[in-house]
């Protein structure tokens, strides 16, 4: 077992475990912890606790101190710089033409190092750009080109739910989303109806999952050969995969009739795929 406390650099970002270093921290302290961007300030998400070994993925870095008000003085101070910066670097994005868009800046708290976040649809050929922002801040610079939901992420914003970004507000990591999920929970794949903001697959599709598969269990799928209670057989057209309704062409009617699911007998499933030209068609909603 490893005493660690768990440290969150951003609002909803990731959190990375240190050693506390015989420190007592609460949730919501500020703490200088050792990183391998330099010495960071972060605020405390999991207190003082103990973990199994495995749980680790590597060898923990030590927590140096709670954070108190000359730190603090200096976080602020760094956040005026990273706005510096951010006006700085779009002005020499502009003036050398490069074809990218600037996201965010950070600065280490302890000044050796900023990082500039952008975004571009190819790769980008920035070395100039790095000495130019070297000449000016005397520091270490890093550029790093991150994807259009990392984009969101930092940016934030309203879903089409009314709601901010799933990844703003609470998600930690992005989980993966297929198309596929899409398929099996009934929505028509109109990229304008599962696409978040960023132009990718919407987060909620992974959300709503485990409910949806737990639902597919129980409910025939469209294409299923089930026999309702009149005994004739039919094939359905159309399934509710939350309410359980399923509409049912028989073999003798022309006219479908809506049965729930608890009132027929399935024969043969269907299993639901997404077809080759489908995939085609929205494979770029899945990427990052």
């Amino acid at each position: 077992m490893k005493e660690i406390i768990g440290i969150r650099f951003k609002k909803v970002g990731k959190i990375y475990y240190f050693s506390p270093e015989g420190i007592n921290a609460k949730v919501g302290d500020r703490a200088i912890v050792e990183t391998v961007n330099g010495m960071e300030c972060g605020e405390v998400a999991i207190a003082n606790r103990k973990i199994e070994d495995y749980e680790l993925a590597s060898p923990l870095r030590p927590v140096i101190r709670i954070a108190d008000e000359n730190d603090m003085r200096i976080v602020a101070k760094n956040k005026l710089k990273e706005k510096d910066a951010f006006r700085i670097c779009e002005e020499k994005i502009k003036a050398r033409k490069l074809k990218m868009n600037l996201v965010d800046v950070e600065c280490t708290f302890d000044n050796n190092k900023l990082l500039f976040y952008f975004t571009a649809e190819n790769r980008v050929d920035f070395r100039e750009l790095v000495k130019d922002l070297a000449a000016v801040f005397r520091t270490r610079i890093e550029l790093r080109q991150i994807g259009v939901r990392d984009e969101a992420k930092i940016l934030g914003g309203l879903g089409i739910c009314g709601r901010e970004f799933c990844c703003k507000s609470y998600m930690g990591d992005f989980q993966p989303v297929s198309i596929k999920m899409a398929k099996e929970q009934g929505l028509s794949l109109n990229p304008t109806k599962i696409s978040g903001t960023c132009g990718r697959l919407m987060c909620c599709l992974k959300n709503d999952q485990n409910d949806y598969e737990e639902h597919l269990k129980i409910n025939p799928n469209v294409g299923a050969v089930v026999v309702p209670p009149d005994g004739d057989k039919g094939r359905v057209e159309d399934a509710n995969i939350i309410t359980g309704k399923l509409r049912i062409k028989t073999d003798k009617s022309e006219v479908p009739v809506i049965l729930d699911r608890s009132e027929v007998k399935l024969l043969k499933d269907a299993e639901i795929k997404v077809n080759r030209d489908e995939l085609k068609a929205l494979k770029n909603l899945e990427g990052k």
